[in-house]
C-alpha cells in the first residue's frame, strides 16, 4: 500500500517544460501503484491540461508558471494543476459532436473531453486569489486474485 504523500513543483509555462512535468507526474503515478495503462492515461491528461494552460490561460509561452501537486494515497493519484492565467469556465466548452464530419472537423476542442475520459474525476475551480485549479484523480485498479 503506498504511503500517503504529496509533493509540489513549479514549472515555467513553456512547451519545453511538458517533458519535465510528465516525468514528475509519472514518478508519482508509479509510486501510487498505478498500472501502465493508468500511467499512460495520467500522462496524456496532464500533458493536454498543461498545453491548454500555456495556450489558453496564458495565451502563449513564457507568460506564467504551472504549479503541479501530486497526492499519492491508497486510492491512487490526485494531480492538482494551478495557474494564474485567464479564468477557465468548463461550462463554456461545448460537448464534442459524437459523429463529426472529419473533413470539416476543426483541430482542437477535444482536450477537455479526453481528460474526462482518461481520468476518474476532473474538477475545475477558479478563485481570484488562487487562479485556475484543475484537480484530476486516477484510482488504482483493484487487484483481482
Amino acid at each position: 500500500m503506498p504511503e500517503e504523500t504529496s509533493r509540489t513543483r513549479i514549472f515555467p509555462g513553456w512547451f519545453s517544460s511538458l517533458r519535465d512535468i510528465s516525468d514528475f507526474v509519472t514518478q508519482a503515478a508509479r509510486e501510487a501503484g498505478l498500472d501502465e495503462r493508468a500511467i499512460g492515461a495520467v500522462q496524456l491528461a496532464v500533458d493536454e491540461a498543461c498545453s491548454n494552460i500555456i495556450e489558453h490561460a496564458y495565451g502563449g509561452e513564457g507568460r506564467g508558471e504551472i504549479e503541479c501537486t501530486c497526492h499519492i494515497s491508497a486510492e491512487g493519484l490526485t494531480v492538482v494543476l494551478r495557474d494564474k492565467g485567464r479564468p477557465f469556465d468548463p461550462t463554456q466548452v461545448p460537448e464534442p459532436d459524437p459523429h463529426p464530419d472529419l473533413k470539416r472537423c476543426a483541430v482542437g476542442g477535444l482536450g477537455l473531453h479526453f481528460m474526462r475520459k482518461m481520468m476518474d474525476e476532473v474538477r475545475f475551480e477558479f478563485t481570484p486569489d488562487m487562479g485556475n485549479i484543475l484537480t484530476m484523480v486516477k484510482r488504482r485498479s483493484p487487484h483481482i486474485g
